[in-house]
């Protein structure tokens, strides 16, 4: 995988070359120097995203029902407030 920068004037004057380097990995794109934006590919990105799962996704896995689970219950006790 190579890592492009270009700074942001370079890009607005290559928009294909930029779009062209992201099939060889990220392209940073600086502003005054540091880096601001990351340009992928959609096959990069879709990676990306779809590694992450949200709760409802993970406890409808299959194989879920296998896995022993017990969390301790927790006592919550009201407490008294002083309003003065």
């Amino acid at each position: 995988m190579t890592i492009t920068t270009l700074s942001s004037r370079e890009l607005n004057h290559d928009v294909t070359r930029a779009k062209k380097a992201t099939k060889d990995g990220p392209v940073f794109i600086t502003d005054r120097g540091r880096p601001a934006h990351v340009l992928l590919s959609f096959e990069d990105y879709r990676k990306l995203t779809q590694q992450r799962r949200n709760i409802a996704d993970a406890i409808a896995m299959p194989g879920v029902e296998d896995i022993e689970f017990e969390p301790p219950r927790v006592q919550i006790e009201p407490r008294p407030v002083d309003f003065k």
